[in-house]
């Protein structure tokens, strides 16, 4: 199905809508294509290829506001649904607060240099990935020490999806994305019974850019054998390198409060700070839809907001929440933006080995497993693995052990930002090093 069709039937609901007795309505028709092979333990264990489209209609009928899915998109199956959404709508209670977005912060043209959507993902097939994810448990069983394998599962995986929004009040925009990733996690055996587990993977926008297929499924590997022997350290506190890669989740419990319901519901610890120092001058950032390639880039965001770069944090100060047009008029507040995008850092100049060198003793958290953070407080708690960092080189590795503190106190702490984000992700986190965290071990 090609835009200019999604764009009619978004049209065509809009009006449909209008007439059946809404006031204002926002249409989102989606088509979205995916391939997934799964490989495991030198067979294909699992291969699914699938196209769905649906729709979501959103009502603003009488003062009051509702919000309906279809997947069938044929003319007679439109017009029951609509008819049934609106008057289900007319049965809630008043919002004042709902409506579309000012029609002033759509925008004016589709941003040009995205690179979001990748030609190429017509002449990528089922087959393709299937000798992709072969090839990746070919490396990760190539490695010295590989006997200790117990288990090698591997995935290839392409996307495409197409999105086209309508609003009542004047936007009409689409765009086209794809979206590519090979993954290889491994499970070896240790010598006390154990069964540490490690993986690597590549998520891009173009397949282009896709990470080498061997190097992704060796590392894999060398990253589960270096979890050999891990064992618990004793309690202190002391410097910490956050690896870029859980870095990502970090900086999500960082995220999370900022956003306009946490702010409007008394959940967030930033509630009254903006303008205010909140941490180190390191703490940099800001959120950027328009980067080109970036897993979050995208023309406008979810309610149809046109995509513009939104300073975060400046030298530490907190500039701005991510605000919808609901929460905004709730709070009194201009909106920005509905979500986060990509993220972009002030980065530094060393890489982590750099940066291990000017630790010299502490150490390199590389994955977290599982734990909480607290939205409202800022309190956090969190099991992770790692290595030990000694004379500035990394060490053992170690296990079974708890970081927590506040979110408050540690991003104070915050005394260097790597120079290596991590593109497979939104957050494009680099490593980041904090000068003591709480750890408690043994």
């Amino acid at each position: 199905m090609t835009n200019e069709s999604m764009m009619e039937i978004a049209r065509n609901v809009v009006s449909l809508a209008k007439q059946k007795g809404a006031s204002e309505v926002a249409a989102v028709a989606r088509v979205k294509r995916e391939v997934d092979v799964t490989w495991r333990d030198g067979k294909l264990d699992k291969i699914t290829e699938a196209t769905s489209r649906g729709l979501e209609v959103r009502l603003f009928v009488d003062g009051r506001y509702s919000a309906c899915q279809t997947s069938d998109l044929r003319p007679e199956g439109l017009a029951p649904f609509l008819e049934n959404a609106v008057a289900l709508t007319r049965t809630l209670a008043k919002d004042p607060h709902r409506s579309l977005p000012d029609p002033a912060l759509y925008m004016k043209s589709t941003p040009e240099g995205l690179s979001i959507a990748d030609p190429r993902i017509e002449s990528i097939t089922a087959l393709d990935l299937r000798r992709a994810a072969q090839s990746l448990e070919e490396a990760a069983r190539s490695v010295k020490g590989s006997e200790a394998i117990l288990s090698v599962t591997t995935n290839g995986n392409h996307t495409w999806m197409e999105t086209t929004q309508v609003h009542s009040n004047g936007l009409e925009g689409n765009f086209t994305s794809t979206e590519f990733s090979i993954s290889a996690d491994v499970t070896i055996k240790d010598a006390d019974g154990r069964r540490p587990e490690e993986g690597d993977y590549g998520w891009v926008r173009m397949y282009g850019d896709l990470p080498d297929v061997a190097t992704v499924g060796r590392r894999a590997t060398e990253r589960a054998l270096s979890r050999r022997g891990a064992k618990k350290i004793a309690s202190a506190q002391m410097p910490v390198l956050l690896d870029n890669r859980p870095a990502n989740g970090f900086l999500g419990y960082l995220l999370r409060p900022l956003s306009g319901a946490s702010l409007q519901q008394k959940r967030s610890y930033f509630e009254g700070l903006v303008g205010k120092t909140f941490g180190s001058d390191k703490l940099d950032f800001a959120d950027d839809p328009l980067l080109p390639k970036g897993l979050g880039s995208r023309p406008f965001d979810g309610e149809g907001l046109a995509a513009r770069r939104l300073p975060i944090f400046e030298k530490g100060v907190l500039k701005n929440h991510y605000i919808d047009t609901y929460y905004g008029k709730k709070l009194g507040m201009p909106p920005t933006t509905s979500r986060s995008s990509n993220i972009a850092w002030k980065l530094g100049t060393k890489n982590q080995a750099a940066l291990a060198l000017d630790v010299k003793e502490g150490i390199l958290i590389t994955s977290f497993l599982g734990g909480n953070s607290n939205d409202t407080t800022g309190d956090f708690s969190l099991g992770f693995q790692g290595f030990m960092i000694r004379g500035g080189k990394i060490a053992e590795p170690i296990a079974e052990m708890n970081v927590s503190g506040r979110h408050q106190d540690v991003w104070k702490r915050l005394i260097a930002v790597g120079n290596d984000p991590f593109i497979h992700s939104a957050s494009r986190t680099p490593t980041l090093v904090f000068d003591g965290m709480q750890i408690a071990g043994t």
